[in-house]
C-alpha cells in the first residue's frame, strides 16, 4: 500500500512560510518543501503505474528547459500572454499531438488534432458516449475531467455547482439548469440587455453634453463590467445591482477588485506553473486567494437573499412562478423536483454563484475586446454602423439578432469570440485509460507513424483554445487578423474554410469548449453581446485616447485586455456622439 500524503499538514506548513517573508525566501523554502513532496509523489506514481495495463504513447515535443518548471514558465509568461502562438509553433514542428515537459519532470499531452479534441470533449466530465454519439467503434471507455488543481480552485471560488461537478452529478445539475437558457427564456430577457446598454448611453450622452469639446475619454472596461453585472442580475435573478449608476455593494466592489487586480508574478509562478503538480498550493494564503474568498462570500450572501426573496414571491404568486423561465425560477423548481432534476439548497446557491461570475466576466471581456478591435479598424466600425443604421428608431428583435438579418454584426461578434477567447487553454486529466483517434497520422518519439495515441489514467491533457481558434492551418495565413468578413465570404458556407468544419464546438470555435461541458449560457452571452454592441455602435464612435496606444493581455480571473501604461486593466477610449 503506497503511503498517503498529509496535504493539510503540508498546506499549513507552506502557509507559515508565506507570511511576512520576502518573495525570494518564500520561493526557496517552498521550492525545497516541494522537491521533497515531489519525490514522495513520484514514488507513489511509480508504484501505481507499475500496475497499469496501458502506458501513454511516447510523443515528440520540445526539450525540457527546466526540471523544476518544464515549459510552464515559458507558457505562463509568454509575450502578451499568447501561449497559443507557442503551442501552435510546437505543433508545426512536432505534429498535431505532442508532449511538453511540465513541472518536476512530468509531461503533458497537447492536442491540435481536431478529431482527438472532439474525442476528449465528448468524454468530458466523466461522460461515456454511445458509439452512435461518438461515431466511433464501440468499446472506448476513456473519460476526462478537470485537474485536481482546477477542482480545488473552482470549489474555493464558486462552490460545487455545475462547473465543478462530474459524472451523474454534473448531468443532473446541467439538466436542471437547461430550461433557463432555452431560446424562449433568452427571448424573454433580451429587452434587459438593451435596457442596460441604454442606461450607459444616457450617462455618456450627459458626459458629452457637459464637455467643452465634442468628444470625451471613458474607461470602457469598467462600464462593460457594470453592464454585464446589472444584466445578469436582472435577467437571471430579477435583481438590479445598480452597478451602472455607481451603487455600492459587497458584490460590485469585490467583482471590481477581482477583475481589475491582476495576480502577481509570484502567484502565477506558484499556482499556475506548479499547481499542476501540487494542486493544494491553491489553499496557500495570498492577496489573490483572499479576494477570491471575499468574492465567494459576497456571492453566497446575495444568492441567499435573492433565493429567499424569490421563494416568498413564489409562495404569494401561486402558479405564476411555474411559468417563470428565469434562472432563479428554474432553480426554485429544481429544489422541489424529483430525483432526476433535484438540486439541493447548497447546489442552488453554488449554481447562482457560477452564473453570476460567468455572466459577468465573459461578456464584459468580449465587449471590451470588440470596442478595442473596432477602434483599431475604423473601416469595420463604419461598416457595422451602416448595417445597424436600419434600426435608427428602434432596436433589432431577438429573431433579428439571432438570424442572418445582421450578417456583419454576427461576423464581428464571432470574430471577437474566435480571436479573444476568455480562456487560452482547457486542461484535462485522463480519468480512465483511453486511445485517442487522430484525423491524420503523426510520428511518435521513435519516428514511427501512428494513427492513434494511447493515454494512461492520470495523464494531463492540454487543449490550446486560443491556438486552435487562431490556427493558420485551420483559418489560413491571416488567422491572427481581425477580419469579420471571413464569416461572410462567397463560395464558403458561413465563410468558414472546409478544414475548420472538423472543430466540433459552437460555430466551429472552442471558445465555449464542447461536449457535456459546453457553456450552458453561450446563446445567452451572444444575444447580450450583440444587443449591447448594437446600441453602442449606433450611438457613438470609438477610437483610442492616444494614437500610439498599445493593448496588452493580462491574467485576471480569466484573461483581460488593458492599454499599456494604464492602471489595473483600464482601457480608455475616446467617444463621440453620432448625430
Amino acid at each position: 500500500m503506497p503511503p498517503s500524503v498529509d496535504v493539510d499538514s503540508i498546506t499549513a506548513y507552506l502557509s507559515s512560510l508565506v507570511e511576512d517573508r520576502p518573495p525570494s525566501e518564500i520561493v526557496l523554502d517552498v521550492g525545497l518543501v516541494s522537491v521533497g513532496v515531489w519525490l514522495l509523489l513520484k514514488g507513489i506514481r511509480a508504484a501505481r503505474s507499475s500496475r497499469r495495463s496501458l502506458t501513454t504513447t511516447r510523443l515528440r515535443g520540445p526539450p525540457n528547459p527546466s526540471f523544476l518548471f518544464g515549459v510552464g514558465e515559458q507558457l505562463e509568461f509568454a509575450p502578451n500572454q499568447d501561449s497559443g502562438a507557442l503551442f501552435e509553433a510546437w505543433s508545426k514542428e512536432y505534429g498535431a499531438v505532442y508532449q511538453v515537459p511540465s513541472a518536476f519532470g512530468a509531461q503533458r499531452v497537447v492536442l491540435f488534432d481536431v478529431r482527438a479534441i472532439a474525442h476528449v470533449f465528448a468524454r468530458d466530465a466523466g461522460h461515456v458516449p454511445s458509439s452512435a454519439e461518438s461515431g466511433e467503434a464501440p468499446g472506448a471507455k476513456g473519460t476526462y475531467d478537470h485537474l485536481a488543481f482546477t477542482k480545488l480552485a473552482v470549489a474555493n471560488l464558486i462552490g460545487k455547482g455545475v462547473l465543478w461537478a462530474s459524472g451523474d452529478n454534473h448531468k443532473r445539475q446541467r439538466k436542471a439548469l437547461t430550461p433557463a437558457f432555452s431560446n424562449a427564456a433568452i427571448r424573454d430577457v433580451t429587452p434587459i440587455f438593451f435596457d442596460s446598454a441604454y442606461k450607459v448611453k444616457n450617462i455618456w450622452d450627459e458626459l458629452l453634453a457637459s464637455s467643452s469639446t465634442n468628444d470625451e475619454v471613458v474607461e470602457v472596461q469598467r462600464w462593460m463590467n457594470h453592464i454585464s453585472l446589472d444584466s445578469i442580475g436582472l435577467a437571471g435573478f430579477s435583481h438590479d445591482f445598480g452597478a451602472i449608476y455607481g451603487k455600492k455593494s459587497a458584490v460590485t466592489d469585490t467583482f471590481d477588485a477581482f477583475s481589475t487586480t491582476p495576480p502577481t508574478k509570484f502567484y502565477r509562478f506558484m499556482f499556475v506553473v506548479l499547481g499542476l503538480v501540487f494542486p493544494w498550493f491553491v489553499n496557500l494564503p495570498t492577496a489573490r486567494t483572499q479576494i477570491s474568498k471575499k468574492l465567494n462570500d459576497a456571492m453566497a450572501e446575495i444568492a441567499q437573499v435573492l433565493l429567499e426573496r424569490t421563494r416568498r414571491e413564489k409562495e404569494q404568486g401561486g402558479n405564476e412562478m411555474e411559468k417563470d423561465r428565469s434562472v432563479i425560477g428554474t432553480l426554485l423548481r429544481a429544489e422541489t423536483a424529483g430525483t432526476e432534476l433535484h438540486l439541493s439548497h447548497q447546489e442552488i446557491l453554488d449554481s447562482m454563484k457560477v452564473l453570476l461570475l460567468a455572466g459577468y466576466e465573459t461578456t464584459s471581456t468580449s465587449l471590451t475586446w470588440a470596442l478595442i478591435e473596432l477602434s483599431k479598424n475604423q473601416k469595420a466600425q463604419s461598416k457595422l454602423r451602416e448595417e445597424l443604421s436600419q434600426f435608427s428608431t428602434g432596436d433589432p428583435t431577438y429573431d433579428q439578432l439571432t438570424s442572418d438579418s445582421l450578417p456583419y454584426l454576427d461576423g464581428v461578434v464571432h470574430e471577437i469570440l474566435r480571436l479573444h477567447p476568455v480562456a487560452n487553454e482547457v486542461p484535462r486529466v485522463v480519468v480512465e485509460d483511453d486511445i485517442m483517434p487522430l484525423s491524420e497520422p503523426i510520428l511518435d518519439a521513435s519516428g514511427k507513424t501512428i494513427a492513434s495515441v494511447a493515454v494512461a489514467k492520470g495523464t494531463n491533457i492540454a487543449i490550446p483554445v486560443e491556438g486552435i481558434n487562431r490556427s493558420e492551418a485551420l483559418w489560413g495565413p491571416d488567422a491572427k487578423v481581425f477580419r469579420p468578413e471571413r464569416w461572410l465570404e462567397d463560395g464558403l458556407p458561413d465563410g468558414i474554410p472546409p478544414q475548420v468544419k472538423g472543430v466540433q464546438g459552437y460555430r466551429h470555435l472552442l471558445t465555449f469548449i464542447d461536449g457535456p461541458r459546453i457553456c450552458l449560457g453561450r446563446h445567452f452571452a451572444v444575444a447580450e453581446f450583440k444587443a449591447v454592441l448594437s446600441v453602442l455602435i449606433r450611438n457613438f464612435t470609438f477610437d483610442f485616447a492616444t494614437p500610439d496606444a498599445k493593448v496588452e493581455v493580462i491574467r485576471s480571473f480569466l484573461f483581460r485586455p488593458k492599454v499599456v501604461g494604464e492602471q489595473g486593466v483600464d482601457v480608455p477610449l475616446r467617444i463621440r456622439r453620432i448625430e
